[in-house]
């Protein structure tokens, strides 16, 4: 059957698009100028956090199996990829929102009271789709963070902190992981092997340098002591155990010790991709904590030290959860325990065949 042509318009519904910015400043008389780039700011970040939360339903459903290929894998690391490129374009919309004064802001601040940024449910739902617990939060006030939701936003938030997140699948596919123990091979105890050896060396290092001073020295090895301690915990599991309890850490042990196999022996050809998917996690951690920063730094332009339009402390508030709301810290502090590549264990054969897509023509 004939169809009508598909018209530009009608298919990207720009009727609706376009005739959505309703200004508040002109219902009580003359409209705010800048109020029309404020609105439209806002409604392009709520269309690129639909297209964060599309990206990140894609990569859940591809974890949330009891194992995952790795033609699945790298779709996985392509839908993260993709959020890594849309937070830029993110943070890049902040310089276009700086560009109004806040002299300019001003005109229509009172108008928008008591609507926030912290009635984005999409936002919520991101931070909570990629792995945010309720006590992981900084908090403002001593209410629930959904407290400023409308009843229907409440309930969908809500209902996302109980589902599979991006952190409960990475932890449960990194406990998976083969080639912790192969054979007669045992990574862990090789690799502590090799730690001892590393921290036996800068001990030496340390005390025989020349240059070094007395004081020099002690400090230096005071530095190596902690590092020592740090060693410690990770190589104790009860100790480590300890710190999961007390919110220092989170990834499990032996997702843990996973995570450390995959990035020391990333060159390996099957750990490639997996290498890639913990580096992209940590890219889109470290990214948002940059927006947020810079978030916090424009309210602090704008706003100085007032109260923000949802009741927060404003840019001292936005500060504070730059700092602390984060998911993958425990992937993105690995290089505390990283060691170089020359004083790696060496991989047993077979071990290196499988690690290498070894295909036997017999």
């Amino acid at each position: 059957m004939a169809s009508d042509p598909l018209y530009y318009g009608d298919y990207l519904q720009l009727g609706k698009i376009l005739d959505a910015q309703h200004l508040e400043s002109s219902k009580k008389g003359t409209a705010a100028h800048d109020e029309m780039l404020f609105i439209i700011v806002h409604q392009t970040y709520e269309l690129w956090f639909k297209q964060i939360l599309w990206e990140v339903d894609g990569a859940i459903r591809i974890l949330n199996k009891d194992a995952v290929e790795e033609k699945a894998l790298g779709k996985a690391v392509a839908h993260l990829e993709r959020v890594v490129s849309i937070q830029r374009v993110l943070m890049q919309q902040i310089d276009v929102l700086e560009t109004m004064t806040p002299l300019d802001f001003l005109d229509f601040r009172d108008d928008l009271f008591p609507a926030s940024g912290f009635q984005s449910a999409q936002w919520r739902l991101i931070e909570n789709k990629m792995g945010m617990r309720p006590h992981d939060r900084h908090a403002s006030t001593k209410t629930a963070y959904t407290s400023r939701f409308s009843d229907e936003d409440k309930m969908t938030v809500e209902a996302s902190e109980k589902s599979a997140s991006i952190f409960s699948l990475i932890e449960s596919w990194l406990a998976r992981t083969p080639f912790i123990e192969f054979g007669d091979f045992d990574f862990w105890e090789a690799y502590r092997g090799a730690v001892s050896r590393m921290l036996a060396s800068d001990k030496s290092l340390i005390e025989g340098h020349p240059t070094l001073s007395g004081s020099e020295k002690e400090g230096q090895l005071e530095n190596l002591r902690h590092t020592e301690i740090h060693f410690e915990a990770l190589f104790d599991e009860k100790q480590y155990q300890n710190l999961i309890e007390t919110g220092e850490k989170r990834l499990s042990h032996q997702a843990l010790k996973a995570a450390l196999l995959i990035h020391l022996y990333r060159d390996e050809p099957i750990l490639h991709l997996p290498f890639r998917l913990l580096h992209v996690l940590g890219d889109v951690d470290e990214n948002f904590t940059n927006w947020r920063y810079r978030h916090s730094l424009m309210a602090r332009r704008m706003i100085g030290t007032k109260i923000g339009t949802g009741g927060s402390s404003g840019h001292e508030y936005l500060r504070k959860a730059a700092q602390h709301n984060k998911v993958f810290s425990d992937l993105v502090n690995l290089s505390t325990f990283f060691i170089p590549r020359s004083e790696l264990p060496t991989l047993p054969k077979e071990v290196v065949e499988q690690l290498g897509f070894h295909w036997n023509l017999g």
